[in-house]
């Protein structure tokens, strides 16, 4: 397994439920439209107990470690390439 992020560590210090399910969660609620309470009944089909305000905690804290984490890997934006129009000649079939 890979070693946690020293950032999201600090963020995490001692988490009462499973680092997997925690990151699972966040990132649902990130990608797709659900509300917080829809997570907490995901999660208690997963096996985990955990409440919608919870959830929203774990957002709070994790977002802005993840965003600066992911920001840094980005590819820079803004180096434009252009290519002019390609002719290519095709022949038909009789």
């Amino acid at each position: 397994m890979k070693t946690l992020n020293p950032a999201v560590a600090r963020v995490l210090k001692r988490p009462h439920y499973p680092l997997d399910g925690i990151l699972t969660c966040v990132r649902w609620y990130v990608s797709y439209a659900l509300s917080l309470r829809n997570l907490e009944e995901m999660m208690a089909g997963r096996g985990i107990s955990v409440d919608h305000s919870t959830v929203h905690r774990w957002a709070l804290k994790l977002l802005p470690v993840l965003e600066k984490a992911f920001r840094r890997h980005k590819r820079p934006v803004g180096k434009s390439r252009r290519v002019d129009e390609t002719y290519i000649k095709v022949q038909r079939a009789s």
